[in-house]
């Protein structure tokens, strides 16, 4: 099974003319294919609540103090927004690493977990909101039967939703159950801190006033922050600032934008202070960062 789907994949990249390195959108919002004939610098972003396997290879990704590894039919499932770096460990010209990354629908997560006649129960274990599994027989047929769709356009808008209810219902009865439907229960400390995180994410160029999250989360100042490092392995100062240098590198690889103006447009006032976050969260100085990135790139 895990030879025909990747078989399946890389018949698509090729049919869609994608390359031997490189990001591969799809017809479906949400879903991507990305492909790597070697291993990757680490590479920063804010991660949705999401499913992210992979099919060949190996892959790391940092969450704040949590690092995460998984290779070969394995997954790594997301359940609340956090920025993160990830690079590829494993991959070669004659074996790439190919992954997929399926954006959760939360709403899709929610109605399947309304009906099943024993919905699962939250584990009280109160950890960051990131796991990783091996992808079972079930989710990786699945998964097959959903790269094939994407070859028929007319068939993917009717029978789409159907695979996606599939997903989720394996999820919810799966081996990890108790934390997938963290995902959609209400008023759950995980929502809570997702309503913060929106807020934060909305104005993260700005002084962050943890009283006015604390609201927005409906918590304590105390429950908020413990809650909040605890789901995201980070403070929000710091979840602040990782969004902050994350958008500044990018602003600075993609845009041309010099470590100056990349400092002051995400809200820092010394870019002197900037530069010495960058070089504690990214290993090196900004321009030398920005100079490999590019050299990778091309």
């Amino acid at each position: 099974m895990s030879s025909s789907l990747a078989r399946a994949v890389t018949c698509y990249l090729d049919a869609q003319g994608c390359g031997a390195n490189g990001l591969c959108t799809t017809s479906f919002d949400g879903l991507n294919i990305i492909r790597l004939s070697e291993k990757t610098p680490p590479s920063g972003m804010v991660y949705k609540p999401s499913l992210c396997i992979t099919l060949q290879g190996a892959k790391a990704v940092e969450f704040g103090d949590a690092i995460f590894e998984y290779g070969a039919m394995a997954f790594l499932l997301v359940s609340i927004e956090i920025p993160a770096l990830g690079r590829v460990t494993e991959a070669s010209s004659e074996c790439p690493y190919i992954g997929i990354t399926l954006d959760l629908d939360a709403g899709i997560l929610r109605e399947v977990m309304s009906e099943l006649a024993q919905p699962p129960v939250p584990s009280n274990d109160q950890g960051i909101g990131v796991f990783v599994a091996d992808l079972s027989e079930d989710l990786t047929d699945c998964i097959r039967r959903l790269i094939r769709l994407l070859d028929n356009p007319a068939a993917l808008p009717i029978l789409w939703p159907a695979i996606m209810r599939e997903i989720c219902f394996w999820l919810l009865t799966g081996s990890h159950a108790d934390e997938v439907c963290k995902l959609v229960l209400p008023d759950s400390h995980m929502q809570r801190v997702a309503e913060a995180i929106h807020l934060l994410r909305a104005n993260f160029t700005k002084p962050v006033r943890i009283e006015h999250l604390a609201a927005a989360a409906g918590m304590s100042l105390s429950s908020f922050h413990q809650y909040f490092k605890t789901l995201t392995s980070m403070t929000p100062l710091q979840y602040q600032k990782q969004l902050r240098l994350l958008e500044a590198r990018r602003l600075m690889v993609s845009e041309d934008v010099n470590v100056s103006h990349a400092a002051f447009e995400v809200g820092y006032e010394s870019p002197s202070q900037f530069s010495r976050d960058y070089v504690r969260r990214f290993g090196t100085a900004p321009k030398r960062d920005v100079m490999e990135l590019r050299s990778f790139i091309i």
